[in-house]
């Protein structure tokens, strides 16, 4: 379902949950960029709405989504958060599966750390 990704990052840059809960699957899995994995509607739910509120300066800046057929979606995008009292922005690509309703399924996060 072409949108599903847009709409959903949308909606957790935004904060809207309800939006988000409509996009995801019951089943959904997170792969973070440290190996943290959150599985299932409620626990996911519980860890996205308890971390975004909290990140300072939070903004994120989507420059592509690639479908892939029906099942998987690519997004190229990169996530700012305010540290020490500056900026710091972080590129990430993010892997999306879709199931066979549209809804995601499963994201993994590729982050690329900054040199020194």
């Amino acid at each position: 379902m072409a949108g599903i990704v847009e709409r959903y990052l949308d909606a957790v840059a935004s904060h809207d949950w309800d939006v988000v809960e409509e996009c995801i699957a019951d089943g959904i899995v997170r792969l973070g960029p440290y190996g943290d994995e959150f599985s299932g509607r409620h626990e996911y739910m519980a860890f996205i709405a308890d971390l975004m509120p909290k990140l300072k300066g939070y903004a994120m800046k989507l420059d592509r989504v690639t479908y892939v057929g029906d099942a998987r979606a690519y997004a190229e995008l990169s996530e700012t958060v305010e540290l020490d009292g500056r900026p710091m922005r972080t590129p990430e690509v993010l892997v999306f599966e879709l199931n066979g309703d549209g809804r995601v399924a499963r994201v993994d996060i590729f982050i690329q750390t900054p040199g020194e």
